[in-house]
């Protein structure tokens, strides 16, 4: 069996940017909802003065992720956020002193067990870096009765176009990377560690195999560079031939997957005890004057990572928060970064708006859907309201990848009403 997928221009036009860090904004606006979950509870209020590390927000909710400050200075605003999805959310926002001094209360955790990963994980407010958020310690922390997990999947597949900050990881982190692996698999006793890069990165496969080459039940896996090689159930599949059904976790097949700068930060918070506070991003687009890879404390002000790109600001058209096929689109420069986003895309012409025409019945969403749906068949049964069909049809397997709309040369809009026709499947009649 071979999944599906599509090709696409791969424009790394960053893989070779040396990330520079970005540590002085003139202002950050932390966010409290910044993973799949429910949202943070602000746990500071106007006038406190915070270091980098604070805890500033968090809830006694197992899908929580703690928000820590990202820099030194004092809260001046407790506000509320409108996200690109639509959804609002509280906010924490702080004027920077300038000095990033760290939390006086921050230490290494002690990380042994399952348990004890698992806690000190959440605490360090991680959540999964490859733009999907999920919350690290809920897949860490997995029910023993009901799981044997025996691989520990690490992915580095950044199948997206113009996405490099994974790769940069790799390349820069190396160490921290494989600290990371080794730490999980000794507190889980998993068996087999595989990390899979996907073959247009060759210098990464070449370093992690150089590396791992000695070390027993670690795996380099060179992956057929396609897209989406980087989803969850597709990269299961690749690195242990198990399909994940639909309803079901990886975990349940003995599987965790982890992104590989999630497995990094986890190794670099073993070691300091900084939490989650800070992230790389690649920065890209025709209206970039400067491509290229920054590290910026979580809050940052869109407008001045492009800035530091020395992007067109007046020309830009579009702006995206990850990459072309699965990122969201930005209304406001003026948005945070978030935990969440591995890159900002600013082109200057707006997005093409197509007139559909009929199916055509070419079968080509069929063929590129990675999980074997039927995109054709989904749309017919959104559009007249046949919830039981679209249960039939295992909607909720659709992952957005986005690769049926790519390929179809009517222009219809196959994904977009997948994502309606998810929202219909479960509502009642």
């Amino acid at each position: 069996m071979r999944l599906n997928g599509i090709r696409l221009a791969h424009r790394k036009n960053t893989e070779d940017c040396e990330t520079v860090l970005l540590d002085r904004p003139k202002k950050v606006v932390l966010s409290m909802w910044q993973h799949i979950g429910a949202p943070a509870v602000p746990r500071v209020k106007v006038g406190d003065e915070v270091k980098v590390g604070t805890l500033v927000g968090d809830a006694d909710t197992h899908m929580t992720v703690p928000v820590h400050s990202s820099v030194s200075g004092k809260v001046t605003a407790i506000g509320e956020l409108l996200l690109p999805n639509g959804k609002t959310c509280a906010t924490v926002e702080i004027e920077p002193d300038g000095k990033m001094e760290l939390d006086p209360g921050l230490s290494p955790p002690v990380m042994t067990d399952k348990k004890s990963l698992a806690a000190g994980v959440r605490a360090s407010g991680c959540c999964g870096m490859g733009g999907a958020g999920f919350p690290t310690h809920v897949k860490l922390d997995y029910f023993e009765e009901k799981a044997h997990i025996d691989t520990l999947i690490v992915n580095a597949a950044e199948c997206e176009p113009y996405i490099t900050s994974d790769y940069r990881e790799l390349i820069e982190n190396t160490d921290r990377v494989i600290g990371g692996m080794k730490l999980i698999r000794e507190c889980l006793k998993i068996e087999r560690v595989c990390i899979g890069i996907e073959e247009n990165k060759p210098k990464a496969i070449k370093l992690f195999r150089e590396r791992l080459r000695n070390e027993k039940g670690f795996e380099v896996m060179k992956l057929r560079s396609s897209y989406p090689q980087g989803a969850e159930k597709v990269i299961a599949y690749s690195a242990t031939g198990r399909v994940v059904e639909e309803g079901h976790l990886t975990a349940e097949y003995g599987m965790i997957v982890l992104n590989a700068s999630t497995v990094g930060f986890i190794s670099d918070y073993a070691d300091t005890g900084i939490p989650f506070v800070s992230r790389r991003v690649t920065i890209d687009g025709d209206a970039v004057g400067k491509p290229c890879n920054l590290r910026a404390p979580i809050g940052t002000p869109i407008s001045e990572l492009l800035e530091a790109a020395d992007t067109d600001l007046e020309s830009v058209r579009r702006l995206i928060a990850g990459g072309p096929m699965m990122g969201i689109s930005i209304y406001d420069t003026s948005l945070p970064l978030l935990k969440t986003n591995n890159a900002i895309l600013a082109f200057k012409e707006e997005e093409k708006i197509y007139e559909p025409s009929n199916c055509i019945r070419c079968g080509r969403c069929i063929a590129a859907c990675p999980l074997g749906l039927m995109p054709r068949e989904l749309e017919r049964a959104y559009d007249r309201a046949d919830r039981d069909e679209l249960n039939r049809l295992k909607i909720n397997l659709c992952m957005n990848c986005g690769s049926c709309s790519y390929v179809c040369p009517a222009r219809r809009s196959l994904a977009e009403k997948n994502q309606l026709a998810k929202g219909l499947a479960l509502s009642r009649k």
